[in-house]
């Protein structure tokens, strides 16, 4: 149920899912989402998307929504419409990580994602 955390806090050191969120009242709408990384190394990489679904069972081809590639620490958020999408229920995040260089080449990343529904915005003339 939104608004909610899509991924709490949590430490990643490699590939993964959420659990899947439903969407309640937010189904359809349009969706402000915040990806919080609050611990990172260096010479690594951060993939974050978002994938929707009407059943758990089927995600589709690609994601509904993918974060550019993170490396540094920060607060960024992206805008979600799901207004194309009336059908989905549920929201699940997956991301990828990748270590380069020398020494240990396991990814540690401290990251959240927090999603809500927007309010909508009237135009004042």
């Amino acid at each position: 149920m939104l608004p909610g955390f899509l991924v709490p806090e949590t430490v990643i050191n490699g590939n993964g899912n959420s659990a899947e969120c439903e969407l309640g009242e937010a189904q359809g709408k349009v969706l402000s989402l915040t990806l919080g990384i609050l611990r990172a190394i260096e010479q690594e990489s951060l993939d974050v998307s978002i994938w929707g679904s009407a059943d758990k069972t089927e995600w589709g081809a690609k994601p509904l929504l993918a974060f550019p590639q993170k490396f540094y620490c920060g607060t960024y958020s992206m805008t979600l419409d799901l207004s194309a999408h009336p059908e989905l229920q549920y929201l699940r995040v997956q991301w990828k990580s990748a270590r380069w260089g020398r020494g240990d080449t396991q990814p540690l990343f401290g990251i959240y994602l927090f999603a809500e529904a927007r309010k909508s915005q009237v135009a004042v003339g």
